[in-house]
């Protein structure tokens, strides 16, 4: 009895012996295998990697990725859009200018037309106080002719007629839309200058009508030109 314990004893050790024997050669000879084995922790690990990639290329708009054939075709309208901008901006410029300067030259042609006909009125106005003043002197001095006072005092209405002719004159001429204008009188000439720079003849037969009426003047003597 204690010959087949001791021999069942040993058979065991026998067999616990072969088992380490073979579990040693199994480590000695898979030194790697721990290293080579991955854990599904690292397994998760790489695929929450990959997911975050995909995550984080999502939440870019699709509005904020602009293709570089895109860029550089805005970059193109850009430069145009400004170089149009630019180029408006110098036309108006240019435009207004333009027209300053012509404002300019026609505020200045127009201030001395209108410095052109004051200044002729003044004269003209000027040189018939003259004249009523030397025949006024003619009537109030003793040394004087009775006829000498006659001469003079029908002078002196004549100037006056001629002068209110010619205020109503250039008031009628006025009304046709000739803003400026002027009449000179010597003797049955009447000169008549219009600031215009055109005139038709239907106005110049107007004028010509008004002046004749007025002034008792003959058509043939009444000369109209134009400043």
């Amino acid at each position: 009895m204690k010959k087949l314990f001791k021999k069942n004893q040993v058979i065991i050790y026998i067999i616990a012996l072969m088992l380490m024997t073979a579990g040693y050669l199994n480590y000695t000879t898979n030194p790697n295998n721990n290293n080579s084995v991955e854990t599904s922790m690292d397994i998760e690990a790489k695929d929450d990697s990959k997911l975050a990639d995909i995550g984080d290329a999502k939440l870019v708009s699709s509005n904020d990725v602009v293709p570089e054939s895109s860029a550089e075709n805005n970059s193109v309208n850009t430069n145009q859009i400004s170089n149009e901008n630019n180029t408006s901006m110098q036309n108006n410029m240019s435009n207004t200018s333009n027209i300053n300067t012509t404002e300019n030259t026609v505020e200045t042609n127009s201030t001395t037309t209108d410095e052109y006909f004051t200044k002729s009125k003044l004269e003209r106005d000027t040189m018939y106080s003259q004249m009523i003043e030397t025949y006024e002197k003619v009537l109030n001095s003793s040394n004087s002719l009775e006829t000498q006072k006659q001469t003079a005092t029908q002078e002196i209405t004549k100037i006056n007629n001629t002068k209110n002719g010619i205020m109503i004159c250039e008031n009628l001429i006025k009304t046709k839309g000739f803003e400026n204008s002027i009449i000179f009188v010597n003797g049955e000439s009447i000169s008549v200058i219009i600031g215009v720079s055109e005139i038709k003849q239907e106005e110049v037969a107007q004028i010509q009508n008004i002046i004749s009426r007025e002034m008792n003047a003959r058509i043939e003597n009444i000369h109209i030109a134009t400043k």
